[in-house]
């Protein structure tokens, strides 16, 4: 092409295979004016050397769901463009060597049920059968699934761009982008070595080169290189054609029939980053030097497994670069910091498997405005703006590429680049025997140890080393007072004369209350569905104090400031490092603080759901009677600098009452006895207030509505055919964690979006959406059912409910009288 574009309505940066999806499915969705722009060659950087496996199960429901769309995209993609993808579906095989691994594979066998997905859990006979040259001896099981597959990445990507083209997508290689231009916070078109281009959206699909290109206009793209090592045989006599893609999980080892020869890749525990010092300009389709001494122990093991291995010539050794992000997920969406560009990098070595749906969200959310479904598991706003720190991405990258391979243990923390975000109470919490565990980056304190017993995890997915010690702080909450540091909490401050008026807009309840009043409400989409779960205090007239999770503390401030009209009289600021909180929780909490304050604690001058400005210690502290947890307590808002003298305060005087030092597990174990929802996991955008028992937060007749008030209107009138429901399995030593399949009658009507153990009711408690495809999810529909939850394979019986089954009136939130926890008929 001679002459070079000076516009396009979207410029892709980047030619790999998922840039090259990106600018198919724009085509597909009928934008044709796409630019795609690549530095060097298409699929140049990573895509060329992909081992290119196409798994389908991954971890979350609707991830399995893009993958699953790219399997069935690549299945068709060379009868539509011409272009052969090498695609197959030889299915593939997961080992289990030892005990856990086969609980954790089988656990994912029902969650691949769940998804829809053909899978077999196999005896070691069954497993050897489908792959004879495997040596078995040690195996316990295995778990197959047949519709795995395996394509050529750079014949796929070049399929794409081959049908991107047909649809008037213009592609043009040997054109780097020097700078992304930005103007009034918004991505306006890209300057590249033959000129300027405007653009109304620019997407960031540049690989390794993401980071800097985010970095250079204020966007955090946090990802780091890493080297990934495989092997090529000589041809091996005798190998059968179209074996299943071998994943021994426990020897960090994938292993692939091609052609004759066999491909041995591997995820090691401990990697070796790569491009600290930057990375080469001509860097194209290079190789990074071998190391022999790294990988030799993983191909001994790979050997130990397949015995033909160790006689056969190894004729490539090959090592590539491959991005990493720090939670091992990869990045997707609209930058909070910049309008209209977007980002889809750090595939952490799924991005042959993942292109095809990433590109069909990214696309659909281009042209809609909005993502197509739940993406938060790899939505870009779940970044923290210290993330993009290079030595942080650096020691991170360390463990990211391992993680692939190791086990998923429930509550498995990460071991890296640890310490980043401390609350100012960090080391007295550790001097009582805290055992952090890291959220956003900040240290928080999941568990206590006793005296004479080490704060370190033991992992399993039976009760873990904590569970006693867990139960303790969870029944002292219960039964006396429990404390926890709540620090990390995302705190916004919302100020001017049309403070209330923006937040009356965007939430679904009503703001519109007296000073000191606490407001708890969603705020949703137009489509009803809930982006954001929160409460609201009105500190002033024209101020408001939102406190959400330290997990969305990025992206729902970005929602605040989108929805903030630029000409309304308001101001929001992140105030999460201003203020420590303190959580004071149980029957004896206004007794307890009723001891250092002189502020009057009673119902009548205190009552539920209000904060007021109190003395405390030497500070002055907001309290807010508000839980999470479902007891009388209240929440302490206080200077950052006054906290500790605060915290020892209510440490010296709690013993008389009881006091013990709580983590997030208990406050995870209380929560689900109350079933109170968690963002992320029992609610998301694709879930509404009606759906999930919220409708109590919404006030529908609201003077001038609310964002997504029509939605939740039409669907109010028509019924739901989902509702999210508590079950308590009757089985205590089974544990849910999330995704177990849910039947109703012999019929799989759901998932378990979030599980915990209940101390007080001495039951394994779940939440789930119970699904009625021929009809209304109504109270009838939902108490006639008989329950069963799969756990590893296994029906458990269940008991399910619509009502919380501890405390379901809320008496002893409002302190209006003792109550003994009872399970409840559903309701």
């Amino acid at each position: 092409m001679s002459e070079f574009p000076r516009t396009a309505r979207v410029v892709i940066i980047g030619g790999g295979i998922v840039g090259c999806s990106i600018a198919y499915h724009l085509t597909l969705r009928g934008v044709s004016d796409v630019l795609l722009l690549e530095r060097k060659q298409l699929t140049s950087g990573t895509t060329w050397h992909a081992a290119g496996l196409v798994g389908q199960l991954r971890a979350t429901h609707n991830l399995t769901r893009l993958a699953q769309y790219t399997a069935n995209l690549y299945a068709t993609l060379e009868e539509e463009s011409g272009q052969a993808t090498g695609f197959r579906q030889m299915g593939s095989l997961a080992l289990a060597s030892n005990a856990e691994r086969f609980e954790e594979l089988k656990r994912g066998a029902a969650m691949a049920r769940c998804f829809g997905l053909e899978v077999n859990v196999l005896t070691a006979r069954e497993a050897c059968a489908l792959w004879p040259l495997m040596q078995g001896e040690d195996l316990l099981g295995a778990v197959h699934l047949p519709k795995d597959g395996r394509t050529n990445p750079v014949d796929t990507a070049q399929a794409l761009a081959k049908a991107a083209r047909k649809r008037g997508a213009r592609i043009i290689e040997n054109v780097k982008v020097a700078e992304i231009v930005v103007e009034d916070g918004i991505a306006k078109g890209v300057r590249t070595s033959r000129g300027d281009v405007e653009a109304e959206f620019v997407v960031n699909a540049a690989g390794m080169w993401a980071h800097g290109l985010g970095a250079s206009v204020g966007a955090a793209v946090p990802l780091h290189a890493a080297e990934h090592f495989y092997v090529v045989t000589e041809p091996i006599p005798d190998l059968p054609a179209h074996l299943p893609v071998l994943r021994d999980a426990d020897a960090c080892t994938y292993i692939t029939e091609d052609a004759g020869k066999l491909l041995v890749g591997w995820f090691e525990p401990v990697a070796k980053p790569w491009g600290m010092d930057g990375i080469p300009e001509s860097f194209a389709f290079d190789q990074l030097p071998e190391d022999l001494d790294h990988i030799e122990p993983l191909l001994e093991a790979a050997i130990r497994r397949i015995p033909a291995l160790g006689n056969a010539g190894i004729q490539l050794f090959f090592n590539g670069p491959e991005s990493f992000t720090p939670d091992d997920r990869y990045l997707l969406g609209e930058t909070p910091e910049v309008r209209n560009l977007f980002v889809a990098a750090g595939f952490n070595s799924i991005g042959i498997q993942s292109a095809g749906g990433a590109g069909k969200v990214l696309a659909d959310w281009i042209v809609d405005g909005h993502p197509p479904m739940d993406l938060w598991d790899v939505d870009i706003r779940r970044v923290m703006p210290f993330q993009r720190n290079r030595r942080y991405l650096k020691e991170r990258t360390v463990e990211a590429l391992g993680l692939l391979y190791a086990m998923h243990w429930p509550f498995r923390q990460p071991e890296t680049a640890r310490g980043v975000r401390r609350s100012a109470l960090h080391d007295r919490l550790r001097d009582q025997g805290a055992c952090f565990g890291e959220t956003a980056g900040w240290e928080r304190p999941n568990w206590y140890a006793p005296k004479g017993v080490s704060p370190l995890y033991e992992y399993s997915y039976g009760r873990q080393n904590w569970f006693e010690y867990s139960g303790q702080e969870h029944r002292a909450v219960r039964e006396a007072v429990g404390l926890f540091d709540q620090s990390s909490f995302g705190k916004y401050i919302l100020e001017g004369p049309d403070a209330e008026g923006v937040l009356n807009n965007i939430s679904a309840n009503d703001v519109s209350v007296p000073l000191g009043r606490i407001v708890y409400t969603q705020w949703l989409n137009q489509r009803g569905g809930i982006e954001a779960d929160l409460t609201i205090t009105r500190e002033g007239e024209s101020r408001f104090l939102i406190v959400t999770s330290s997990a969305s503390q990025t992206i729902d401030l970005a929602w605040l400031r989108r929805h903030t009209p630029e000409t309304a009289r308001a101001v929001a600021f992140d105030a999460t490092s201003a203020y420590a909180v303190l959580g004071l929780m149980g029957p004896n909490s206004r007794k307890l603080l009723s001891r250092l304050t002189d502020a009057d604690l009673s119902n009548e001058a205190f009552p539920f759901a209000t904060s007021q400005v109190i003395d405390l210690g030497y500070a002055r502290v907001r309290a807010s009677r508000i839980t999470y947890v479902g007891e009388l307590g209240f929440e302490l808002y206080v200077p950052t600098e006054f906290v500790q003298g605060v915290f020892d305060l209510i440490v010296e005087e709690g013993a008389a009452e009881g006091l013990r030092l709580c983590g997030y597990h208990a406050m995870n174990s209380l929560r689900m006895e109350k079933a109170y929802r968690h963002w992320g996991h029992d609610i998301s955008p694709q879930d509404t207030p009606l759906e999930a028992g919220l409708s109590f937060a919404v006030a529908w007749s609201k003077r001038n509505g609310f964002v997504g008030r029509d939605a939740l209107l039409r669907q109010k009138e028509a019924g739901v055919q989902r509702r999210l429901v508590q079950f308590a399995l009757n089985d205590e030593r089974k544990l849910l964690y999330h995704n177990e399949p849910i039947w109703r009658d012999g019929v799989l009507v759901g998932r378990i979006t979030s599980g915990m153990f209940g101390h007080t009711l001495g039951k394994p408690l779940g939440m789930g959406y119970v699904e009625n495809v021929a009809g209304l999810a109504d109270q009838r529909f939902i108490e006639e059912g008989r329950y069963e939850i799969e756990v590893a394979g296994m029906k458990i019986p269940a008991e399910a409910s619509l009502r919380p089954f501890y405390d379901p009136s809320n008496l002893r939130v409002r302190d209006i009288e003792e109550t003994r926890p009872r399970l409840v008929a559903a309701s």
